[in-house]
């Protein structure tokens, strides 16, 4: 079944690129509402944009999505992330700025937050896309697929040249409260030299060690380190997630990213949904997100699968 959250829960924070106060109100939505921002500082009727791959404008700093109006929201992927990693389908997102406050660089705040509220189960049935066949995107040598699988499973691998971040690979099966316990507390990472130029253009004006893994040439900047060791390919696991679930609801297949970012995951849903093909709706027999002995049945399917 669906879900949306008991109570409204407002979240104050720092804007990344605009360093001002941000204040984010999550609103309880009826079923089939579906995630949807709207700008509160703008004109009423003009002001509402639904979170789907189809409104993403910008992907070069965040995934931002916009409207017809020239409404926009950026940074969303965390709280996207959040959102799909506890199981919330329907949710108003009222927020005074162009940006989702950035809280400590990671989905763990806004998790946090919907905690101390709780979840509402709503009578509508949740509906899954799910991959019937293999879609892939590349650009150079980037790389994301989509392949079908009974578990939604997210896979990456990153390769840099940072000796504190080399070569690293994750495989995390969005399953079991698997996204809250393994990567949502993974924050974001950058590098000094570019948070140095991205300042000088006036953006970047919020980043600061609270909320990032800042690197310079000899490492990892943060007093308090790394909260794992491999924290960069997880926080692009959560990423991955956040994007995927603006597919319009969560996907039921299998990820696979390599040196992939914003622009590869909005573009494999471009692809995805161009071939009619490629997927098909199903209902969930139960929410696999965050239920703790889980099993997955799509409609007609002759036999549950478990998940371990």
């Amino acid at each position: 079944m669906q879900h949306t959250i008991k109570t409204a829960i407002e979240i104050k924070g720092i804007g990344l690129h605009s360093g001002k106060t941000v204040t984010l109100r999550l609103v309880p939505a009826a079923a089939d509402h579906g995630i949807v921002f709207k700008r509160v500082d703008m004109e009423e009727g003009k002001n509402v944009i639904p979170a789907v791959y189809d409104r993403v404008a910008d992907t070069r700093l965040c995934t931002l999505i916009s409207n017809e109006h020239g409404a926009r929201v950026g940074t969303i992927e965390h709280l996207m992330a959040a959102l799909r990693g506890v199981g919330i389908d329907n949710v108003l997102c009222e927020i005074d700025a162009g940006e989702v406050p950035v809280m400590d660089g990671s989905s763990k705040p806004f998790i946090d937050a919907i905690d101390s509220v709780g979840l509402l189960a709503q009578a509508q049935p949740r509906r899954a896309i799910k991959i019937l066949k293999e879609i892939i995107v590349r650009d150079g040598d980037k790389m994301v697929r989509l392949s079908p699988s009974n578990v939604p499973v997210f896979a990456g691998r990153i390769e840099f040249a940072h000796a504190d971040i080399g070569v690293q690979e994750y495989t995390l099966k969005l399953v079991n409260g698997n996204f809250r316990h393994d990567v949502s507390d993974c924050r974001t990472f950058g590098f000094l030299k570019e948070a140095e130029m991205l300042r000088a253009a006036g953006l970047g004006l919020g980043g600061s060690m609270d909320n990032a893994i800042i690197l310079d040439d000899n490492g990892v900047m943060n007093p308090e380190g790394l909260r794992c060791s491999d924290e960069f390919i997880r926080h692009k696991l959560l990423d991955a997630v956040g994007d995927l679930y603006l597919a319009g609801g969560p996907i039921l297949g299998a990820y696979e990213g390599f040196k992939a970012g914003h622009a590869m995951n909005n573009a494999v849903l471009h692809a995805l949904f161009a071939d009619t093909s490629a997927w098909t709706m199903v209902d969930m027999y139960v929410d696999i997100a965050e239920t703790e002995a889980a099993v997955y049945t799509p409609i007609g399917a002759q036999a549950p699968v478990s998940i371990n």
